[in-house]
């Protein structure tokens, strides 16, 4: 018959210490308490404790965990350890009974996860992807205001065709673009749901092959909503009108005509804390701003050569310290976003900051001969032809020098008068 163990107190469990071994290192120790046949209690090397019941499981032998000490004090361990024993002796496995328990509990949450809750866990992974903060607020903002009134509280398992019309059926032609979007964005809700088995089936979402076959292609309906750009021929005029001015706004806006860059380059974009251009990008004596590649679009550093007339306006402007803004709000810090904007509408121009990007490429492809690569590098466009990626590498600084200086003179003496029967573009000699 074997020997029972002696009943130890929780005194006698508090001085319990690992065992040590000849090497002088300890080592986890378990020691019988009494009171329940096989109770233990662990002593971990680093003097932790915890619970653990041996016992026989029809012809498998268990070390069940009962948990840690003190949280699980002596008395709650032997109360424990003798229901699962009870139940042994009922023919229950205990360890099974609770596999099988945790089992049916995640079977019910993958059953229950609404559209929302799904939506939320996507959008809280994919946001490590986003290259911008405002990208995670686009995601929500959309999916709370079309799709949320309608499947929001769905569980994701029940979703089918007719809940993905429900959303899209309103909106698809009168709001094409913003629908696709959603679509995709659901798509992809959907489709992550399904690898981690909150649904099976076909992803109802999806394009090709399905919803194609249920609506009109998004290309052949919706409205471009491109931004409006200033005609080349009218850009020289507007300029006279812009060098006439001496805000902080009106000197902006020129230095981005004549870097031919992005808004949120120039002056940041305060909705989000993002900078625009600082002084430590400049480099004067070389005449180049070098912007970094975080606050580029592409996410690559851009190089720009700068021309007389954009130097002109870096030396008129307060020079600060490094970090400081080069073209600051009222009190030192980031433009609101209307800050170009405003300034186009006080002068009547319906056009947008952006769009002289456009304008720029219209001038540089249609009246100079430059090669189309070094307009598109001028404009840190992501090039993905080996022949651009060439051009690329070496940066091309001195051709686009020559290319942004040929576009300060036009922005002040127009394009040339075409009196003869031939006419040599700008910059074809040098392309």
């Amino acid at each position: 018959m074997p020997r029972k163990a002696q009943r130890l107190t929780t005194t006698a469990i508090n001085k319990l210490q690992p065992g040590i071994g000849k090497d002088g290192k300890p080592y986890n120790r378990y020691v019988a308490v009494g009171g329940v046949s096989g109770l233990m209690i662990e002593v971990a090397g680093g003097g932790g404790k915890s619970w653990v019941l041996r016992t026989t499981v029809g012809r498998k032998r268990r070390h069940i965990g009962l948990g840690g000490y003190p949280d699980v004090p002596l008395g709650q361990a032997r109360e424990k350890a003798q229901a699962i024993k009870d139940k042994i002796s009922q023919g229950i496995d205990p360890v099974e009974e609770k596999r099988a328990a945790r089992r049916a509990l995640i079977a019910e949450q993958l059953s229950s996860i609404t559209f929302d809750q799904a939506a939320d866990e996507y959008i809280r992974m994919k946001e490590k992807e986003f290259r911008n903060p405002r990208q995670r607020q686009q995601w929500a903002n959309s999916l709370r205001d079309y799709a949320t009134p309608h499947i929001g509280d769905t569980p994701v398992k029940e979703i089918d065709l007719a809940h993905i019309k429900a959303v899209l059926d309103p909106i698809w032609e009168s709001k094409t673009e913003t629908a696709n979007r959603i679509r995709a964005r659901m798509e992809n809700i959907l489709g992550w749901c399904a690898i981690h088995g909150y649904r099976e089936g076909d992803n109802p979402a999806r394009w090709s092959g399905y919803l194609d076959e249920v609506y009109p292609s998004p290309e052949k309906i919706k409205k471009r909503g491109h931004h409006a750009a200033m005609a080349v021929e009218d850009l020289p005029e507007f300029m006279g009108q812009l060098r006439q001015r001496d805000s902080t706004a009106a000197m902006a806006l020129r230095f981005l005509i004549l870097t031919a860059t992005r808004t949120n380059e120039v002056i940041g974009d305060k909705r989000i804390g993002k900078s625009g251009i600082t002084w430590k990008e400049i480099d004067l004596a070389s005449r180049i701003w070098t912007v970094p590649a975080e606050r580029m679009k592409t996410g690559k550093e851009h190089t720009i050569p700068l021309c007389d007339e954009a130097v002109a306006i870096l030396q008129s402007v307060p020079q600060g310290g490094p970090d400081d803004l080069v073209f600051a709000g009222p009190k030192g810090d980031i433009p609101s976003n209307n800050f170009l904007s405003s300034l186009l509408k006080r002068m009547e121009v319906p056009v947008t900051a952006h769009g002289f990007r456009s304008t720029f490429k219209d001038w540089a492809r249609k009246h100079t001969g430059y090669a189309d690569e070094v307009s598109e590098l001028a404009l840190a466009h992501v090039n993905t032809d080996a022949t651009r990626a060439a051009y690329a590498r070496s940066g091309l600084i001195e051709k686009r020098r020559q290319l942004m200086g040929d576009w300060e003179r036009f922005t002040r003496e127009g394009l040339p008068q075409d009196d003869s029967a031939t006419v040599t573009p700008i910059g074809e000699a040098r392309a």
